[in-house]
């Protein structure tokens, strides 16, 4: 049987997604081989926080970001055509909700809660003391890199494996399910009770919040679940 030969737009996608595969890997694996080094320089407050946040960002970005732009780029693809429109918006933001309280209900019910603090990550705190304009330029760098990237990350990349494998059962979503997949293999992963239930929970707010972008066609539902519950939780 004769091989079937690719489309054009089909080899594109193939490159655009290895572009993403190494660019992220490649980032996250540098980051794990120095994980301590980096952050030992990310923790120490004897150090200026603008080079610890820096890096941070530019490891953060690296893994959540820096592919999807380079793809953009050599596309000459707008962000917009990936659903950064106002169209569905509230839709797609009460969709996503929905689809993150089974892991807003784990962290409750595993006693992880500590308070609400949206854009909260390791260094925010030592941002917010910095001083004007320390502050505001790292709050909005901090808003940038690990708020819009790290959810629309997520929207791109599952929007280009459904270009390349679209699939008939709208609820089969190859892009969903690997990028739900990706997720969890890039955090900590515990065969606990809890850690299962995590790892359930998890599953499907991603899985969950790419099917609104995908029905409603807007992508700011992904954006805000990151800004206002990921990183706020």
């Amino acid at each position: 049987m004769a091989k079937k030969q690719l489309s054009a737009e089909q080899k594109k996608l193939d490159v655009d997604l290895w572009i993403v595969t190494i660019v992220t890997f490649g980032v996250f694996l540098l980051f794990a081989v120095m994980r301590e080094q980096l952050m030992g320089f990310v923790k120490d407050s004897d150090i200026s926080i603008i080079p610890r946040l820096l890096l941070n960002a530019g490891v953060q970005f690296g893994i959540a970001g820096l592919g999807i732009t380079i793809v953009c780029i050599l596309r000459k693809e707008k962000f917009t055509a990936f659903g950064l429109n106002r169209k569905n918006a509230g839709k797609a933001a009460v969709g996503t909700f929905l689809c993150f309280i089974p892991s807003i209900c784990y962290i409750f019910a595993s006693g992880q809660f500590d308070g609400y603090r949206p854009f909260s990550i390791l260094i925010t705190n030592d941002v917010l003391v910095a001083g004007f304009p320390v502050s505001v330029l790292g709050m909005a760098l901090i808003v940038i890199v690990w708020g819009f990237f790290e959810g629309f990350n997520y929207a791109v990349i599952c929007e280009i494996i459904d270009r390349r494998y679209p699939s008939e059962n709208q609820w089969l979503d190859y892009g969903a399910i690997t990028c739900g997949i990706i997720c969890l293999l890039f955090h900590p992963l515990s065969f606990s009770f809890w850690g299962i239930i995590e790892l359930i929970t998890t599953f499907i707010a991603i899985y969950g919040m790419l099917i609104v972008k995908k029905k409603t066609g807007n992508a700011w539902g992904c954006v805000l679940a990151f800004c206002f519950i990921w990183n706020a939780l």
